[in-house]
C-alpha cells in the first residue's frame, strides 16, 4: 500500500473539519497599503487517493525548447467551465521516477467550488492556424531586446539570480524547495511520451570556474533587483563568459495528465508545468510559491524572470516586462525570450503584509510562444502558465507531502 493510499482514511475526518472553517483572506491597515500586497487566502486541498503502475516509458524524442498554439485569449475565454470532474482528471498526475518506473496517481479536491473555476477546457484550434503558426519564424524577441546577461560571483550566486538552474534536456527552471524544481512540462514531455534524458534528467547550478576579477558588491546587487522591480532604470550586472555547471540528478519528476491528456489541443498549454525532485538538497536558497494575482495587482504590471537562453550559451539570462491580457491559466506578455527560457519561474515581488517584508515567489511558468491570426492580422504573445489555488495546491503537496502545510496561499 503506498503511504497515500495509507493516510486516506485517517485524513477524511480532518479534511471535513477544515472545510468547516470561514474563508479569509489578510490585509494590512498599515501605511505599506499603499504598496501591492500578496493577498493570503485559503487554498483548496488536492491530495493524492491512489497510484498504480504504468507501462515503462520509450523516451523517442528530443525536448522542445518552447510550445507553439494558435489559440488567443478569446479563444481560451469562450471554452467552457470545467467541472468537477474535470479537474480531477487534469490534476491527475504521473511520476517518472530515476530507475525508469512510471506511476498513474489519482487525486480527490476539496474546499473547492467548480462554479467559481473559470479554467479554460479543452478547445482545438483550426488545422490551418496550427500549421501556419509552425513555420513562423522561432524569434521570441519584441523590438529592442531587453534582456540583461547575468554574470559575475555576487551577483549569479545571490538571491533571486541563484534560483534559475539548467535542465540537461535544455530548459530552464527555478528552485521552489530545498531539493524540488518548478519546470515546464514540455521540457521533459511531448505530450505523448517522456523526451530523451528525461529518465536521466540532471537540473544544472551556475557557478564560476574561478573566482571573477570583477568583484561587484551586494550594493550593486541591491540596486540593480531593486530598480528593475521598483520602476526605476535598471543597472546593467558585469558580464564574464568563465562559468561551468554543478548538476545534480532529478530522482521523480511529476507531470499533470491536463499536459498528457490535453497536448494535443490547446488546453494542454493550461498545464504545461512538472516538478521535479533532486536526489540531493542543493542547500541554496529557493523562492517560494505564490497564487497569481491578477496582472493588475502587479507592480506596474511587471513580471520577472531568469533562464538560459540559447543564443546567449553559458550565460544567466534576466528579463523583466509588463504583463498583457490574461485567463485564469495563462499570462501573455512580451518579454524577451529565447528557445532554452522555457520553465523558467515567472515571479513578483510584492509586500508581505504579515511578514512586513518585501517578498518575492513564483507566479507562474514561462511557457512558449503564441502567434495567431486575430481578425485577419499577425499577433504574437510569449505566455506563462499561471499558478491558480488549485495549481498551487497541488504543486506544495508535491514539495511537502503534507496538505496542511499548503492552506494558506
Amino acid at each position: 500500500m503506498s503511504r497515500s493510499q495509507a493516510e486516506l482514511p485517517r485524513l477524511t475526518g480532518l479534511l471535513v473539519l477544515i472545510f468547516l472553517l470561514p474563508v479569509f483572506t489578510f490585509s494590512s491597515s498599515s501605511s505599506s497599503s499603499s504598496h501591492p500586497q500578496w493577498v493570503l487566502q485559503r487554498i483548496p486541498v488536492v491530495i493524492p487517493q491512489h497510484t498504480e503502475a504504468r507501462p515503462a516509458p520509450h523516451f523517442l524524442s528530443q525536448a522542445r525548447l518552447d510550445v507553439t498554439s494558435p489559440c488567443d485569449p478569446e479563444c481560451h475565454k469562450k471554452a467552457p467551465r470545467l467541472s468537477y470532474w474535470d479537474l480531477r482528471s487534469l490534476l491527475a498526475y504521473e511520476t517518472l521516477h530515476s530507475n525508469g518506473q512510471l506511476t498513474e496517481t489519482a487525486i480527490g479536491i476539496y474546499g473547492y467550488n467548480p462554479n467559481s473555476n473559470t479554467s479554460p477546457a479543452y478547445l482545438t484550434g483550426s488545422p490551418g492556424k496550427a500549421e501556419r503558426s509552425h513555420v513562423r519564424r522561432k524569434r521570441q524577441i519584441f523590438g529592442h531586446d531587453g534582456r540583461f546577461s547575468i554574470a559575475g560571483q555576487d551577483f549569479l550566486l545571490k538571491y533571486p539570480f541563484s534560483v534559475a538552474v539548467k535542465l540537461s534536456t535544455g530548459c530552464s527552471g527555478t528552485l521552489v524547495g530545498d531539493r524540488h524544481v518548478l519546470t515546464a512540462a514540455h521540457c521533459v514531455h511531448d505530450g505523448k511520451n517522456y523526451v530523451k534524458g528525461a529518465q536521466r534528467l540532471r537540473v544544472g547550478f551556475l557557478k564560476p570556474k574561478q573566482r571573477d576579477t570583477q568583484q561587484s558588491s551586494f550594493h550593486l546587487l541591491s540596486n540593480f533587483t531593486n530598480s528593475v522591480e521598483g520602476g526605476t532604470s535598471p543597472y546593467a550586472p558585469p558580464t564574464s563568459d568563465k562559468m561551468k555547471f554543478q548538476w545534480i540528478r532529478a530522482k521523480r519528476t511529476h507531470v499533470p495528465k491536463g499536459w498528457i491528456k490535453g497536448n494535443a489541443n490547446d488546453i494542454g498549454m493550461d498545464y504545461d508545468y512538472a516538478l521535479l525532485e533532486l536526489k540531493k538538497p542543493h542547500k541554496r536558497r529557493h523562492m517560494k510559491l505564490g497564487v497569481s494575482p491578477p496582472a493588475q495587482g502587479l507592480p506596474g504590471r511587471r513580471v520577472h524572470f531568469s533562464g538560459f537562453d540559447n543564443d546567449r550559451p553559458g550565460q544567466l539570462v534576466y528579463r523583466f516586462c509588463r504583463a498583457g491580457e490574461e485567463t485564469s491559466d495563462l499570462l501573455y506578455q512580451h518579454c524577451d525570450a529565447q528557445p532554452g527560457a522555457s520553465g523558467s519561474g515567472v515571479y513578483a515581488r510584492m509586500w508581505d503584509g504579515r511578514r512586513r517584508r518585501w517578498e518575492r515567489k513564483v507566479i507562474g511558468v514561462f511557457s512558449g510562444h503564441q502567434w495567431v491570426e486575430r481578425q485577419g492580422a499577425s499577433q504574437e504573445f510569449n505566455v506563462a502558465v499561471r499558478i491558480t489555488p488549485l495549481k498551487y495546491a497541488q504543486i506544495c503537496y508535491w514539495i511537502k507531502g503534507n496538505f496542511m502545510d499548503c492552506r494558506e496561499g
